[in-house]
């Protein structure tokens, strides 16, 4: 008899504790915690990448080919138009001396035969032996050579020493608009080359209005069809922190180019400076560019969606009761990475499931 009610104690003993383990093993294991959508003021932003140039600049290159012989300023120097920059020294080619040597003696034989064309014919005119039109053409005949022979003498002065005159106007090379020196690519003793219809000629300085700069960046294709000049933006320079620059953007490039298989499109945008910041021409910049904005809109955080993995669309999860969720579909407005718009599907009063949440233990592991 003892012994069937210590069994007996022993089969219940076992169904309750078959039971609690059943119990415990139907619990969630993980006890999700909610939060409740929420109103938020939304920004879409593209950011483009490129860097700030200013918006005229020019190339200074010489008139004449030649040795670099002096450079006078540096560059960061303030310039005028007009303001002497460097000297080229000309350094003649000897076959093209010659021929003009050549040119001067034959000129100099043809002046002294119309010299002594016209001075018999003035004596002949004188005394009345001829007409005044014979006269006159043996008078136009020399002053042609004379003519001529000084035209030989200057072209064989320009190839010698790169001008006629004394002053040396095309071995100086001179400002030609105004702004400040951003670059001076040749030292003393460069060979340069004149700028003509076949060469573009050896850049001597490089002068931009550093005080109108702009933005030059790239957009993807998948956002450019979004970008409408006019829009304002800001542009975060990586050598100035916590500074944000307005800009205006004024260009977007009608062709693409495609740059590691992503086809990207040229923009510009006119950059706002201050007195403050002294912006350096080459500077690498960001442009956020906002392409929509809602104020104010029922959002969630982008981390409580789920996607459906027949369907691909969004979801969430709505508390019902204690540790009890259905699914329901939302409907997405805009988004800014962090944050997203509910068009349809929830209220404000639901409370969602978060469903990813990082335990303490797996920060520790990170």
């Amino acid at each position: 008899m003892k012994r069937t009610i210590v069994f007996g104690g022993i089969a219940l003993a076992l169904i309750a504790v078959l039971i609690w383990f059943g119990k415990k093993n139907s619990a969630s294991p993980i006890e999700y915690e909610t939060e409740k959508p929420f109103k938020a003021t939304i920004v879409k932003k593209s950011v483009a990448t490129g860097k700030v140039v200013p918006l005229e600049e020019v190339e200074i290159k010489p008139q004449i080919a030649g040795i670099i012989d002096k450079i006078v300023v540096e560059e960061g120097a303030i310039v005028k138009a007009g303001d002497l920059l460097a000297t080229v020294r000309v350094v003649p080619n000897e076959q093209s001396l010659q021929s003009a040597r050549g040119r001067i003696n034959s000129v100099q034989i043809q002046l002294k035969n119309a010299k002594t064309q016209y001075d018999r014919n003035k004596k002949l005119f004188d005394k009345g032996v001829i007409s005044s039109q014979e006269f006159e053409a043996s008078q136009l005949s020399y002053n042609q050579a004379k003519n001529d022979l000084r035209n030989a003498q200057n072209d064989y002065q320009i190839i010698k020493r790169g001008s006629a005159g004394s002053s040396g106007a095309n071995t100086n090379i001179r400002a030609t608009t105004s702004g400040m020196v951003v670059e001076i690519p040749v030292k003393k003793g460069y060979q340069v080359i004149q700028s003509n219809n076949f060469n573009a000629g050896t850049t001597i300085a490089t002068i931009a209005d550093m005080t109108k700069m702009i933005f030059e960046g790239q957009v993807d294709e998948s956002e450019v069809g979004k970008l409408k000049k006019g829009t304002n933006i800001e542009v975060a320079l990586g050598a100035i922190e916590d500074k944000k620059f307005p800009a205006v953007l004024n260009f977007i490039a009608p062709k693409g180019t495609d740059e590691g298989g992503a086809v990207q499109f040229k923009i510009k945008a006119d950059v706002s400076l201050d007195e403050e910041h002294f912006i350096r021409a080459g500077y690498s910049a960001n442009a956020e560019i906002v392409l929509n904005k809602k104020d104010s809109v029922l959002s969630i955080k982008e981390a409580l969606l789920q996607f459906d993995r027949k369907t691909e669309e969004p979801y969430v999860e709505v508390k019902t009761g204690d540790q009890k969720f259905e699914k329901r579909d939302v409907k997405l407005g805009i988004s800014d990475g962090v944050n997203v718009e509910i068009l349809e599907g929830i209220t404000a009063d639901d409370e969602i499931k978060i469903w990813n949440k990082v335990s303490k233990d797996d920060e520790k592991k990170d």
